[in-house]
């Protein structure tokens, strides 16, 4: 059975960052599925990508729409919850029940803003490091990941070694590219021309209520980059709203309509502020960094990777973890690298579950 369940827990212990600075306390939200075996060792985290949250599966009464991963998530699904105790947690800086810009600063009384530091992929792991400490939990059967939650994943391996089993790591990369930093640009800009942001100062209600035009521009950029030519030529074609004139200069093509909407929407229900500190967080990735070379910044890992990456994918193309499998075979590493041919585009692993699915299973089971 899911046995969904929402929680919340808050931690009083500073944490301090990789920029130097330190959150005195905060909160992580969190989702679990299944139930917790006796021996706490049939766990699974499974890690959200940008604007994802701890809702991964099944649905809340009296709404409609899923958890973004509920094709994969369940009973009698590549991941079991009749086999498996599954966690997800909303990430620091995530505008969906953890600490965010947007919470207090206990130092100063107010809403942090502007003045919330700047978070690395370490930084929110090892956050969820300490909730899982305080659940008991010490080892875990595997961690799995698509797109930034497969940055997570990829770190919980290099610097948690002993932590899980298993690390599945689904369209993501070992370091962002200019190609993928070169795309947020576009969003963070967008974001911060537009008056309306107020240089972080807006109020939070108005903007859930009317949306954030320079955040929906930004959003439009983003949309282009998780999907790709094919995908976009299947979805939408050249076909033309009905009630546009083709002359007419501002009339729209079914694409137009798409990128608006969901656009607009989306800045109904994602924070601006989140949106920038968890961009920046995707954009200084790079598992290298403190390292002399990817080989020695893999050197740590204990666990079996598996890495699934996607032929069209745009924003985090194949190569990036087909450099990570050669690295990790000349280290002699348990690792698998798997290419699914896919046209739809980076999102294929929120979407095309049923083409890698069994992956997962297997490298669940194994």
């Amino acid at each position: 059975m899911l046995n969904l369940q929402t929680k919340k827990q808050k931690f009083y212990e500073p944490l301090s960052l990789e920029s130097g600075r330190m959150l005195l306390e905060y909160k992580l939200a969190y989702e679990t599925y299944g139930t917790l075996n006796a021996d706490k060792n049939n766990v699974i985290v499974v890690c959200h990508a940008l604007t994802g949250s701890h809702h991964a599966a099944g649905k809340y009464k009296n709404d409609d729409k899923s958890g973004w991963w509920d094709g994969l998530i369940g009973k009698n699904k590549a991941i079991d919850t009749d086999k498996f105790y599954v966690i997800c947690v909303s990430i620091l800086g995530s505008c969906y029940g953890s600490t965010s810009p947007l919470s207090i600063d206990k130092s100063t009384g107010k809403q942090y803003r502007l003045n919330f530091p700047v978070l690395a992929i370490s930084d929110v792991v090892k956050a969820q490091m300490r909730l899982f400490k305080h659940l008991g939990i010490n080892q875990a059967h595997a961690v799995i990941g698509g797109s930034l939650g497969g940055m997570q994943a990829l770190c919980f391996a290099i610097e948690f070694a002993d932590f899980a089993k298993n690390v599945i790591i689904l369209a993501s990369t070992y370091q962002t590219k200019p190609w993928a930093i070169a795309f947020n640009k576009i969003g963070i800009e967008a974001i911060k021309n537009d008056p309306e942001f107020k240089n972080g100062e807006y109020n939070e209600h108005e903007i859930l209520k009317n949306g954030l035009k320079g955040m929906a521009y930004g959003r439009m950029a983003g949309h282009i980059s998780f999907l790709s030519p094919d995908s976009m030529d299947k979805k939408f074609g050249r076909n033309y709203v009905k009630t546009d004139g083709l002359y007419e200069l501002f009339g729209r093509f079914s694409v137009d309509t798409y990128l608006q909407y969901n656009s607009i929407n989306f800045t109904k229900r994602f924070d601006p502020l989140s949106y920038l500190y968890i961009t920046k967080m995707m954009n200084i990735f790079d598992c290298t960094r403190h390292y002399d070379s990817l080989e020695d910044a893999l050197s740590p890992i204990k666990a079996k990777l598996t890495l699934i990456a996607f032929s069209s994918d745009l924003l985090f193309p194949p190569s990036c973890m087909q450099q990570m499998q050669e690295s990790l075979l000349k280290l002699g590493k348990n690792s698998k690298f798997i290419l699914i041919d896919s046209d739809y585009g980076h999102d294929a692993f929120l979407v095309e579950i049923d083409k890698f699915q069994n992956h997962v299973r297997e490298a669940l089971n194994e």
